[in-house]
């Protein structure tokens, strides 16, 4: 069986990315490895051992694009109310928390933040599913 163990993005600015992502989940550099051309630098927390990857191009000069392909990553919390206050004081973008019903059943309370490059992170109450 397989073991998802990281997902990757691409970043512009790479302190600016390593301020939000400690910020806003608390992950920390857990490894650092530079290369001719670009650095891979994989972050994580003590909640888990899977990583997110962030790519630094040396000489990319302007703003990644995300197509219409990249959707978002996930993480779950206990307090959700108080992490979207946490967030929005910090000054990060995020959306509205919201509900999903279906049938009137509540499957989620969730929101978005999203990075400095672009990319949405869905902040989930832990709840059924979302563990």
């Amino acid at each position: 069986m397989a073991k998802i163990i990281h997902m990757m993005v691409r970043v512009l600015d790479e302190q600016r990315s390593l301020d939000f992502y400690a910020k806003a989940f608390g992950l920390e550099p857990a490894e650092r490895l530079a290369f001719d051309g670009f650095t891979l630098i994989y972050l994580r927390n003590a909640e888990n051992d899977f990583e997110l990857e962030l790519t630094v191009n040396h000489d990319r000069t302007t703003p990644y694009t995300h197509g219409d392909g990249y959707g978002h990553m996930a993480v779950a919390v206990d307090d959700l109310q108080r992490e979207h206050a946490r967030l929005s004081a910090l000054g990060f973008p995020v959306t509205p928390v919201k509900e999903f019903a279906p049938g009137g059943a509540l499957l989620a309370r969730f929101f978005f933040v999203t990075d400095p490059d672009g990319y949405k992170t869905e902040i989930l109450q832990r709840h059924g599913r979302y563990r």
